[in-house]
């Protein structure tokens, strides 16, 4: 039996080698990039979510988008976010967002038509963001949740459009707790 030659054992430790750094690049990556944009399932609950005093009571349909300027999600809802907006604010719709407690960062340039709220009662107890809160005609609270299940948000798998659509008819909706798998970040201060 002939013993391996040393061309033999170093090209078979250059491949160890390339084996060891590919699988450390991969869980590199993975950590990195693939983590964050990783869905999860989010129970959405409005309970205790009320407008400011000002805003509070019969008006337009108001939209309230929760906001973490550091959350990847937000990249997948803030076009969507922005048709919506030239969609409906000539339509009734009031536009209004809050922007996670202790972030910093603004609104993109496509959303500037939105108001900024310094806060709004019962936000803390929010699980995730993106999230969006739409309050009635009556100033009640019609639908808290995502803008969509999955990972991405457009018209097509959005929840928003028939529910701006059926208060704007003057139907009734009442969807203020909800199960979905998307794409979240924590609402609350990490600590």
């Amino acid at each position: 039996m002939r013993s391996p030659s040393r061309r033999t054992l170093f090209a078979s430790l250059l491949v160890i080698a390339w084996i060891i750094a590919m699988v450390a690049a991969y869980r590199w990556y993975d950590a990195r990039f693939v983590r964050p944009f990783s869905e999860r399932t989010t129970l959405f609950s409005g309970d205790g979510l009320q407008l400011p005093a000002e805003l509070a009571g019969p008006g337009p349909i108001r939209l309230v988008h929760f906001f973490d300027p550091a959350c990847p999600c937000n990249v997948g809802n803030q076009q969507h976010l922005g048709e919506l907006i030239e969609r409906f604010a000539d339509r009734g719709v009031a536009f209004y967002a809050v922007q996670k407690p202790g972030s910093k960062g603004q609104l993109p340039q496509n959303l500037q038509r939105m108001t900024l709220l310094a806060e709004l009662p019962g936000a803390a107890a929010i699980p995730a963001t993106p999230a969006v809160g739409i309050w009635d005609r009556e100033g009640r609270l019609a639908y808290f949740g995502p803008y969509s299940e999955g990972a991405v948000c457009n018209s097509a798998n959005s929840f928003i459009e028939p529910i701006l659509e059926a208060l704007q008819d003057g139907r009734s909706v009442d969807a203020t707790h909800t199960l979905a798998v998307g794409c979240y970040c924590d609402w609350a201060p990490a600590g």
